[in-house]
């Protein structure tokens, strides 16, 4: 029986790049989500809010940079639906535990380190 698991995050991206490799050579089979080709729903986003709180803004992202405070201020449903580059990625939903990034704990977690 293999291991599945769902990921959000930008194909482009090459920190998601590198946990899709990591995570297909540990066994898993991954339901990837492009969150800007397919941008979630409001309801998809505040599950996923619900799991990662405000980390799931990236603040330390060129988007976030870019942004006007007036933008910063908003909500961070409307920030993430209008720049869904500004997720931090990859948001990861496995066995119905929440991971979020690609860091040292979410590898070993998942068996990809």
């Amino acid at each position: 029986m293999s291991k599945s698991l769902k990921m959000f995050g930008l194909d482009y991206c090459s920190t998601v790049q590198k946990a899709r490799k990591a995570l297909t050579e540990a066994g898993w089979q991954i339901e990837f989500h492009d969150v800007k080709a397919d941008t979630p729903s409001p309801e998809e986003w505040s599950r996923m809010l619900d799991a990662f709180g405000d980390k799931l803004v990236n603040r330390a992202s060129l988007t976030w940079r870019g942004m006007s405070e007036e933008d910063r201020a908003a909500p961070p449903e409307q920030m993430l639906a209008a720049r869904p580059a500004l997720m931090k990625r990859p948001a990861i939903i496995a066995d119905g535990q929440h991971f979020l990034g690609w860091t040292a704990n979410v590898k070993r977690a998942l068996g990809a380190d």
